[in-house]
């Protein structure tokens, strides 16, 4: 079985910094592509960041480069998000996300999501 569970969000004031981990579980194939995504009130669920397990790329929003970093933890099965210089506008549901082929930036490559954890930043 499949699944995805995240930990690590929670309050922070801008210009800090957070960790988010995604534990996940199941058959590999279904890991090809992992993401964070996020979603605001009101807001369509986007790509964050993501990475392939071919060669190990990785791909970042805009709004990400240079203050985000994806990685991932291939023995202990551990996707990470380690987000520096937090601005109000990244408050949101964040969610680790995993698909065979691509999954990045939109959601229809997307076949697991996690249950999302919360990440507030304020001013």
């Amino acid at each position: 079985q499949v699944q995805l569970v995240e930990s690590g969000g929670g309050p922070v004031q801008a210009g800090g910094s957070l960790r988010l981990s995604c534990v996940f579980f199941g058959y590999t194939y279904y890991y090809n592509c992992m993401g964070w995504f996020r979603q605001a009130p009101g807001n369509e669920r986007w790509g964050v960041a993501a990475i392939y397990t071919a060669g190990g790329r990785t791909v970042y929003a805009d709004s990400a480069k240079g203050r985000f970093t994806i990685s991932k933890d291939n023995n202990k099965n551990i996707l990470y998000l380690g987000m520096d210089w937090l601005k109000t506008e990244d408050t949101a549901m964040y969610y680790c996300a995993a698909g065979p082929d691509d999954c990045y930036p939109g959601s229809l490559g997307v076949r697991y999501w996690g249950q999302g954890t919360q990440v507030t930043v304020s001013s």
